[in-house]
């Protein structure tokens, strides 16, 4: 078989239509998705989401309590999978393999984040996003490559909003998920070759545990250096706790997934917001960042040629 050339890159709502595609292949088997960071938030919204519709789930964890429990949900296999650990990864494909089943899609969801000026970020913070949000991905999309290749299935990472906007104590989390576009747009033209339909899904703000998760590991990282957190930060640490479990459930970010799995007209990009306010600045974003390109350079195009190009991009959708 031929085997693709995979690039390591480091660096509008969705209206969902119902999807005719069947739980079984077409030779009559259960089709088989491999989901990683399944614990919680996202991944585990859409693991529960795969199995309660008759797909077989294999959900990648790395603590044993989340393990046992993705294990007690029919339809599901639980897999130890650190995304940095390369011997984590092999020993998933090898399970993969074993249980028989094949592999459709891939769901690369795994993912961290870190608070701070990017002035201030020490290297081995740099060293945990990008080895996680970048690396993972490039790591177990490689692993897997064969097996998706064979099915003619389906590739999907979780990006973010934020790979469009970045924000102030945020950038890294943001340039690792700009990485994520590039990584998207480069693997989905090499994989277009072997009949792999690759998409990239942009959540805004759900809820998700990548935000309590983040707060409790600064907290713990100035502990360790021997700071205690001031009366100010500890409000921030809860502030940021209850806003994430006030926000919506992600399940249109599962809506997205599902499409993008299964509609026979999958879309590379998926932008999924829970309010007109965040596509609002996400778009205006992306047009502001065209039109600085745009500005100062030897072949700038008139506002007529613009308006031609964006229509026909639309046309192109």
């Amino acid at each position: 078989m031929k085997q693709p050339i995979l690039a390591a890159a480091l660096a509008a709502l969705l209206i969902v239509t119902p999807l005719a595609a069947a739980s079984a292949d077409e030779g009559g088997g259960q089709r088989a998705v491999l989901v990683t960071g399944a614990s919680t938030g996202i991944g585990r919204n859409i693991t529960e989401r795969l199995a309660s519709e008759g797909y077989f789930v294999f959900a990648g964890a790395r603590k044993e309590e989340d393990l046992a429990e993705l294990d007690a949900i029919d339809n599901v296999r639980a897999l130890r999978l650190d995304v940095t650990s390369q011997e984590d990864v092999d020993a998933a494909v090898e399970l993969v393999k074993r249980e028989g089943k094949g592999l459709y899609g891939l769901i690369n969801n795994a993912g961290v984040a870190v608070v701070g000026p990017l002035s201030q970020t020490p290297d081995s913070d740099l060293q945990f996003v990008f080895g996680v949000n970048i690396g993972g991905v490039v790591r177990v999309t490689r692993a897997f490559a064969p097996m998706i290749i064979e099915s003619k299935g389906r590739i999907m990472t979780t990006g973010s909003i934020s790979g469009i906007l970045s924000s102030p104590t945020l950038g890294v989390y943001s340039m690792s998920k700009h990485a994520v576009e590039a990584y998207t747009d480069s693997l989905a033209v090499e994989m277009a070759e072997y009949g792999v339909s690759v998409s990239v899904i942009e959540p805004g703000n759900y809820k998700s545990k990548i935000r309590r998760t983040t707060m409790q590991r600064t907290k713990e990282k100035m502990q360790a250096a021997g700071m205690e957190p001031t009366d100010e930060q500890r409000a921030r640490f809860e502030g940021t706790a209850d806003r994430e479990l006030a926000l919506k459930e992600p399940d249109e970010v599962s809506d997205a997934f599902m499409h993008a799995l299964f509609s026979d007209e999958p879309k590379r990009r998926y932008m999924v917001v829970p309010n007109a306010e965040e596509a609002e600045r996400t778009i205006r974003k992306a047009i502001e960042e065209l039109a600085q390109l745009n500005e100062w350079q030897a072949y700038s195009f008139d506002r007529e040629q613009l308006v031609k190009m964006l229509d026909q991009a639309l046309s192109n959708l």
